[in-house]
Formats: structure tokens, C-alpha cells, sequence
């Protein structure tokens, strides 16, 4: 659909729709699509009534993962959780801020990344106890000040008489690979015999 001539109107009702299927669409991607300024994008969601994308994402992540998460606490997750399936995959975003980035140059500090990749392989855990017992990463390319990077983990072994489970994570900002982890995780098993 061509966006660049609608009215108000049509506008605000394709907005709602794109909101509606991906809650954590961000104000800038909105503007591009639509061919109009952020100001004119935050002006229809406060018509709208549609909060802003960090009210939007908490609101999903209090609603759907609190109660999930076993390995540990939801707001000690670096980034935000937008979906969870334990024990097979989760996914998170985490928006580059100027706390996050080197002063001189706006490039985001390696440990960041790694935090995010690792605390959502911890999450991913169905198990009360989830500890990293061994990384291996990339770094493939250099991530800036304000962009989003979506982190995605995926269970990919479970030794259950080891209590090692492997869980490889991939970060990206927009289509594009930034970081690569393979995680190597100890957990108890407790949950799996408690199931059992």
C-alpha cells in the first residue's frame, strides 16, 4: 500500500493497524513509512490514545513474561523481553542510549551487547538456577548511539546428565547480524526431574 498521500484520517487508521501488529514499531520507523515527521507520528498517537513504544513494551513484557521468567528476575533481563518460550527461544530489544556508547565516537561498549545476549540465554532457562559456564562470541560489526538491537536466542542442545544446556544468541539491527554468542549454560535441572 502506498502511504506517502493519505489523509489524516486514512493515516491514523493504517497507524493503528501497524501498531496493532508489531506493538514495538518505533516512531522514526513509523515516520519513514508514512512519509511524514515524528512530530505528526506522536501528534496522531496521542489522538489515538496509543501510548509511546517503552509504554508499550513494558506493558507487554508486566502482562505476558513476569511470571514466566524462572532463572531470574524479569528486570534484572538486559533490554526489554517481547517473547519467551523457556527452554526454546526468547527475544529481546535494547535500545543504544548515551549511557551505553563511548563519548568520543556514539559506538556502543562491547559488554552491553554481551549483557543482553547473555541475560536473555539465562532467561530462556527453565530452571530456578541458570549460570553461564561458558561463552563463545562475535562482535560483526559496531553498534551506535540510538539504534535498536533485537536479540534473539534459540535452545539449541539440552544435556539433561550433564545439566549443560546450549543456547545461541544472534543480535541484530534491522536485518543485519551485530553479535554472535554461543552459550554454554549449567543449570540444576531441578524444574526437568521436578516435571518428570
Amino acid at each position: 500500500m502506498d502511504f506517502l498521500k493519505l489523509a489524516k484520517k486514512d493515516r491514523q487508521y493504517q497507524l493503528k493497524i501497524k501498531i496493532k501488529d508489531n506493538p514495538f514499531v518505533t516512531d522514526e520507523e513509523l515516520a519513514e513509512l508514512f512519509s511524514v515527521s515524528i512530530q505528526t507520528i506522536r501528534l496522531d498517537r496521542m489522538e489515538l490514545s496509543i501510548p509511546e513504544l517503552r509504554e508499550r513494551i513494558k506493558s507487554v513484557a508486566e502482562k505476558t513474561f513476569d511470571d514466566e521468567v524462572k532463572s531470574l528476575p524479569i528486570e534484572e533481563v538486559i533490554g526489554e523481553i517481547i517473547d519467551i518460550q523457556l527452554d526454546q527461544s526468547a527475544i529481546s530489544i535494547f535500545d543504544l542510549r548515551e549511557e551505553h556508547v563511548f563519548q568520543r565516537n556514539a559506538i556502543a561498549r562491547g559488554h552491553h551487547l554481551f549483557a543482553q545476549a547473555n541475560s536473555l540465554a539465562v532467561a530462556v532457562i527453565n530452571d530456578e538456577l541458570a549460570l553461564t559456564a561458558k561463552a563463545t562470541i562475535q562482535f560483526t560489526r559496531s553498534v551506535k548511539k540510538g539504534e535498536r538491537v533485537i536479540a534473539k536466542a534459540r535452545v539449541t542442545e539440552v544435556n539433561n546428565p550433564q545439566e549443560r544446556t546450549m543456547v545461541e544468541v544472534n543480535s541484530y539491527v534491522g536485518q543485519e547480524i551485530v553479535f554472535k554468542g554461543l552459550f554454554e549454560m549449567y543449570r540444576s535441572n531441578k524444574t526437568i526431574k521436578d516435571e518428570q
